[in-house]
């Protein structure tokens, strides 16, 4: 079907948007040409401001406002002698659902995949590493997904931290080999973490 300029022009750049097929851009347009003006201007007010105001936590590289500390490294009620490592920001927001854990965060922003030509370079490994020292640091909880790649970042992190002297452990089974943790519901990644095991 041969639509107007300005309808195709949303149509591809909505699914282009992860999880949205030609049919879901499709809904999104015709949803979009049903409101008025004044919803439109409100939605691209908002992914304009997401893109301006929101950047990397300097301290953990979760998401943060404004160039500042994320929330979480902001919090001093947030216990300092646990530092759980994790893949992505999503991992931050499950794993906070669960509401079993009160320490800290580092987000490495993937996973060691040589296949891929991502290694230690490519994460946010050395600035894990600077983080590492203090005598409040007592445990680092290795979060990394269950999946070749993030066994493999969990085994090379375990390896490294643990010649530091701090406890490395990794959430308990309950999550499936091969799945993500942003997709755990918050009974079982619970239950992961207080079932936690030194690696």
């Amino acid at each position: 079907m041969s639509y107007p300029d300005a309808i195709q022009n949303a149509l591809d750049e909505l699914g282009r948007l992860p999880g949205i097929g030609p049919k879901g851009a499709q809904r999104i347009t015709y949803w979009l040409l049903a409101r008025s003006s004044e919803d439109a201007r409100r939605l691209t007010d908002s992914i304009c401001a997401l893109k301006e105001s929101i950047s990397f936590c300097p301290q953990c590289w979760d998401f943060a406002e404004d160039g500042g500390l994320c929330r979480i490294c902001a919090d001093p009620r947030r216990d300092v002698s646990l530092l759980c490592v994790v893949e992505e920001p999503r991992d931050v927001a499950a794993i906070e659902r669960t509401g079993e854990y009160r320490g800290r965060y580092h987000v490495l922003h993937g996973s060691l995949s040589p296949m891929d030509g991502v290694g230690p370079d490519q994460l946010r490994v050395r600035e894990l590493m600077s983080r590492l020292s203090g005598d409040e640091l007592q445990e680092v909880i290795i979060a990394t997904n269950p999946t070749v790649e993030g066994e493999t970042t969990a085994v090379y992190l375990a390896k490294t931290i643990k010649q530091l002297g701090y406890k490395v452990t990794r959430p308990a089974s309950g999550l499936p080999m091969g799945g993500d943790i942003e997709f755990a519901d918050e009974l079982t990644l619970g239950r992961a973490f207080e079932a936690r095991r030194e690696i």
